[in-house]
């Protein structure tokens, strides 16, 4: 029996930022920053530049640039690049140093690791900091001098890092580029973004940077990187209301990043096990339920290996990418269910890392987003104090902690950017119902069966039914109902296609 509809034509408008305030609620966050921590924030000095004296860098002169969605303020990384006689590539990536604004205890800091990192529900955003801060006094923002750790690299013909150093540096901004408008002008798609075209010398420093990222990226594909690509549709709002569901794509600017950042990740992991001092590892374990993976390899025809093997199960998702593009999307989130979630663990100096299985890496952790994620403001301190050689300002216990409560808050955010999206397109489908769809079964278990529409990318239970229909099936459903105030999207099973 289908549960009751919710909305039919002619409901009333559907406040999502409402909803939203009370998911973040709901899943433990707290929404809003107390008075006592405003209070801080307002006795911060925008033009403060009473800097503590260290060797800092002036790294001002260097042609950085960020890119990053269209619409963000809270800039934690920048890139610079220059090519060695060798054929090196020697990367540099200015980190927000925003530790130098948020010490450790202070009421900034708590709301932060309460959190746990900045929350994106679409409709609105639940900073980590206080936006004076991420999006203004500690963003890498252009037009403005920057207090920022460098971590830098170099990247050979082969892809294979050489890790370098890590040192303060002032910075300055010179391009806030957009990943849309540099990735289709990457890929031959676009024209080059009129930023890009204005400031001398950048484009020939992106298309460097982007080069080295080719580097990193066929090197980590040849360690077993698993290439996945999980449909996770974000909602586009217009004065509050809900216009329509947009799957956020990777493309070549994202790649950049995403690579630029493994390695800077991988380089402060290095910088911190050579000092010997414990420190925050991010890991996705080797999967428990490798069986399992094995069976959905098996339904589709091929083999695995019975042992866990990154390599072997990377060589199969790239032949299932190229054989069926259409259900890759649902492969891909079956195995990463199997794998298992991302977890923050403490190390221990001279203990053997577990790992990023997904990555293919063993030297990881989360450093590069100080405004975003708490891991990465830890990070930052843990690395301070090496430099300047003072004890850690975490005990052991104390990182075990912070593991432990980002892990779950982590999970919790998930579950809330979930619930939201379920909530989106039941507004988006409100006006809708008897209406007929084409979609793909994503899940069918004693749980129910679930179905995800072509257009536009929404899930939903089967409610009529379809009571022997198996994953990746693609059929024909009628909308019955809709709730988004519960997150619920409702279909009768009407046939296959």
């Amino acid at each position: 029996m289908s549960r009751t509809p919710r909305l039919k034509r002619g409901r009333p408008s559907i406040d999502m930022v409402a909803i939203a305030w009370e998911a973040m609620k709901n899943y433990g966050f707290k929404p809003q920053f107390g008075n006592a921590v405003m209070r801080e924030v307002s006795a911060i000095d925008a033009d403060d530049r009473t800097w503590p004296r260290y060797d800092i860098k002036d790294h001002r002169s260097l042609l950085w640039s960020s890119i990053d969605n269209f619409d963000s303020m809270d800039l934690d990384q920048m890139e610079y690049c220059e090519k060695e006689a060798n054929g090196e590539i020697h990367v540099q990536v200015a980190i927000a140093d925003v530790d130098i604004r948020v010490p450790k205890d202070s009421r900034i800091d708590r709301h932060a690791a309460n959190n746990g990192a900045s929350i994106y529900l679409d409709v609105v955003t639940f900073p980590m900091l206080p936006l004076k801060l991420s999006a203004g006094i500690t963003s890498l923002l252009p037009g403005k001098d920057c207090p920022a750790m460098v971590v830098d690299y170099w990247v050979p013909a082969d892809g294979n890092i050489r890790y370098g150093s890590i040192r303060r540096a002032l910075v300055a901004n010179k391009a806030k580029l957009v990943y849309e408008q540099v990735g289709a002008w990457l890929e031959g798609t676009g024209p080059e973004p009129e930023r890009v075209r204005s400031v001398p010398g950048l484009s020939e420093q992106v298309r460097l940077q982007h080069e080295a990222a080719v580097r990193l990226r066929q090197n980590r594909t040849g360690q077993g990187s698993l290439d996945l690509e999980t449909i996770e549709a974000q909602a586009i709002y217009e004065n509050g209301t809900v216009k329509e569901l947009l799957v956020v794509e990777m493309n070549a600017a994202r790649s950049l990043i995403e690579e630029f950042m493994v390695a800077a990740n991988r380089t402060m992991m290095a910088f911190l096990s050579d000092a010997g001092i414990p420190r925050i590892e991010r890991i996705v374990r080797t999967p428990k339920n490798w069986d399992g993976i094995v069976l959905v390899a098996a339904a589709l025809g091929k083999d695995l290996p019975s042992q866990p093997d990154v390599q072997a199960l990377s060589r199969f998702l790239t032949a299932q990418r190229e054989a069926d593009p259409e259900r890759f999307p649902d492969l891909s989130l079956t195995v990463v269910k199997l794998m298992g979630p991302g977890e923050y663990a403490m190390l221990q100096p001279g203990s053997s890392p577990i790992g990023h299985f997904a990555l293919a890496v063993t030297d990881y952790t989360h450093g590069t987003a100080p405004n975003r994620r708490y891991a990465d403001l830890v990070i930052q301190r843990l690395i301070k104090s090496v430099l300047d050689k003072k004890p850690s300002p975490y005990t052991v216990q104390e990182l075990e902690d912070i593991c432990l409560w980002l892990t779950n808050q982590e999970k919790q955010s998930k579950k809330a950017e979930r619930f939201m999206r379920k909530a989106a397109a039941a507004v988006l489908l409100g006006d809708k119902i008897g209406e007929t769809f084409v979609g793909l079964v994503t899940g069918a278990s004693i749980k129910g069966t679930y179905v995800r529409l072509s257009t536009p990318p929404a899930e939903g239970r089967i409610t009529e039914g379809g009571q022997t229909l198996r994953v990746g099936q693609k059929i024909r459903v009628r909308l019955l109902s809709t709730d988004p105030h519960r997150g619920y999207i409702d279909f009768a099973y009407l046939g296959d296609v």
